[in-house]
């Protein structure tokens, strides 16, 4: 599976920020997709996924109830609503696919990323 996305640039404390990103590819519905991040010195994180069988929605526990993540299976696009983001919350974001089944909030476990995208909140 091949992901684009989209999204991301520099915001105020408080304010709002919308990721997307596009699956092109064989079976992409077998796939569960979401984002990981990374910032300066730190360790990569995931932040949020969605399964690919029942939409269930997961989220990294310093994200939760400020992130909301969402797909369009007609579109084969999924979209991470980041609302009320942080300074802590800067950091290169990349969306990533995980075949069914892994734990979509690793990102060691992610089969496929796209080539990240920055997010930077100023305070």
């Amino acid at each position: 599976v091949q992901l684009v996305e989209s999204g991301g640039g520099l915001v105020q404390a408080g304010k709002s920020l919308r990721l997307s990103c596009k699956a092109t590819g064989f079976l992409i519905d077998d796939y569960d997709i979401g984002w990981f991040r990374q910032a300066p010195g730190k360790e990569r994180e995931g932040v949020s996924c969605i399964s690919s069988s029942d939409g269930t929605p997961y989220y990294g526990d310093s994200v939760k109830g400020r992130f909301t993540i969402s797909r369009d299976h007609v579109k084969s696009t999924t979209y991470m609503q980041m609302d009320n983001l942080q300074p802590e919350d800067t950091a290169v974001y990349y969306c990533a696919a995980w075949i069914r089944g892994a734990w979509c909030l690793s990102p060691d476990l992610a089969d496929s990323r796209a080539q990240g995208t920055q997010v930077t909140v100023s305070s």
